[in-house]
């Protein structure tokens, strides 16, 4: 596995394959990885020729500084992984590369970043895009690889791929969770053993959300949910949505046309996890 941190050099190699006519895979991560990651890599290698796997921990997308200087970091065990499942080329830029000047670009992505978790984390997802464009600039691929569990994180790359004219095509692979239930998460490594046996309770509420909507109002399924929750004192709900599954606008009835998504962000200590589920 070829391991690059230049911009400059990566930006020459995949330059270099695409005029060999190598279909590119392209997976962007944050590192730590788990099986998640590892699940995105597989399929990047059934559809491509070569897989480049980002892992930058990008500090434009923290509105928590606490949260980026205490973000698991496994430079040495992520490349171990990432060559035993065959990836092809790592790319581990310096923030002071990847941010040698400072950005005046700002992106507005309207009512798709006024929900959930725009709402709550106020200019992360202005950080996604512009480090999101970066990378597809820099790696040209053909293909790029996302998890489900970044549901809204998807939703925005999508209308930024749309609206800057990337010629690429983006793939959301489900959700790979623990045997529990928990979806997979870097984050979940900063759990104690208290928290991380309560952390379950997140897919289990989902799940009992669904449930409840086949014959419950959204409100009232919502507060089912919602009360489920209350009952795990290690568990602060940030928010609980039932959403449009693309527009991700919060929906006051279910319509038989309509696809639907449930979303939730909670706090387990300092700990903050997301989820959803698509129906």
């Amino acid at each position: 596995m070829l391991h690059l941190s230049s911009l400059s050099d990566i930006r020459r190699h995949t330059e270099q394959l695409r005029r060999q006519g190598q279909r590119i895979g392209f997976v962007p991560t944050m590192g730590a990885l788990h099986e998640g990651h590892l699940s995105l890599i597989r399929a990047a290698k059934s559809q491509n020729d070569i897989i480049v796997c980002s892992v930058f921990v990008n500090p434009t997308q923290f509105n928590n500084q606490e949260d980026y200087r205490l973000y698991p970091r496994l430079p040495e065990k992520d490349a171990q992984m990432l060559a035993q499942e065959g990836c092809d080329v790592l790319f581990s830029p310096l923030a002071e590369e990847m941010y040698q000047h400072k950005s005046k670009l700002s992106f507005d992505f309207g009512e798709l970043e006024q929900v959930m978790e725009g709402a709550h984390r106020p200019g992360h997802f202005n950080g996604v895009a512009m480090v999101v464009s970066k990378l597809f600039h820099l790696v040209k691929p053909h293909q790029a690889f996302f998890g489900q569990k970044d549901l809204q994180q998807f939703a925005i790359i999508q209308q930024l791929v749309l609206d800057l004219s990337f010629d690429l095509e983006l793939v959301c692979f489900p959700i790979i969770r623990e045997e529990d239930g928990l979806a997979m998460s870097s984050r979940n490594r900063r759990l104690t053993t208290e928290q991380r046996e309560a952390a379950p309770q997140l897919h289990q509420a989902l799940q009992l959300l669904r449930t409840q909507l086949q014959t419950l109002s959204v409100s009232e399924a919502k507060r089912e949910a919602e009360a489920f929750l209350g009952r795990f004192p290690q568990i602060k709900l940030e928010y609980l949505e039932v959403v449009h599954a693309q527009t991700l606008q919060p929906l006051h009835e279910i319509a038989a046309d309509v696809p639907v998504a449930i979303c939730l962000a909670a706090f387990l200590g300092e700990v903050r996890l997301i989820d959803n589920l698509l129906l």
